[in-house]
């Protein structure tokens, strides 16, 4: 049983949700302007990037209905 504890380790670098954080590190730091990090970062994870557009959408959206009432 031990063995299985030693195997995994506790940062592992395959996790997701490291590895999406590690990526936005990687891509917005630095002295490039804004609109090429944000573009290196569409290029390397698109689908990461588009659900990043669809929930600022649906807040956007959200936000807007509440003003119309």
């Amino acid at each position: 049983m031990t063995d299985a504890a030693e195997a995994k380790p506790s940062n592992s670098d395959d996790n997701g949700k490291t590895g999406l954080a590690d990526s936005l590190r990687e891509h917005f730091s630095g002295d490039a302007p804004i609109t090429q990090k944000v573009q290196n970062f569409a290029k390397a994870r698109p689908w990461a990037s588009g659900m990043l557009v669809g929930v600022a959408g649906l807040l956007l959206a959200g936000s807007l209905r509440r003003k119309n009432r």
